[in-house]
């Protein structure tokens, strides 16, 4: 009987890449972030603005995951001198670096619905 060897640098690099997911994974938790890097990657934004286009958020829940957003240096708040003052919400430099995970997770999303809804209905045994 052949024993099995551990390849230790394969466990390492698993390893590794799995506390890289959690990490991302922590920053960009929730339902909101991703919609709301989503938008920003295209044109800054206002709150108001915002808050029409991620669909079902609440402000009080835009407002606090902006904050999040900004405090992991992915959105930037700008205060405009204007009357009434304007705030702006902008995508990073460093949140661009996002801006093809979006892309990506969207492209699977659209091809996961398609998937779902084009499928047989499986019945119970």
């Amino acid at each position: 009987m052949e024993e099995k060897v551990l390849d230790f640098t394969a466990v390492h690099d698993c390893t590794k890449k799995i506390r890289a997911i959690h990490d991302t994974m922590d920053v960009l938790s929730g339902k909101w972030k991703i919609s709301i890097i989503a938008c920003l990657c295209y044109e800054p934004m206002r709150f108001s603005e915002l808050l029409k286009e991620v669909n079902g958020i609440s402000g009080k829940m835009l407002s606090r995951e902006l904050k999040d957003l900004e405090m992991n240096k992915l959105v930037i708040r700008k205060v405009l001198d204007t009357k009434p003052v304007t705030v702006t919400y902008q995508i990073s430099e460093y949140g661009k670096s996002l801006k093809e995970l979006t892309n990506v997770i969207a492209e699977w999303g659209i091809k996961h619905r398609e998937q779902i809804v084009n499928s047989p209905k499986h019945t119970m045994i």
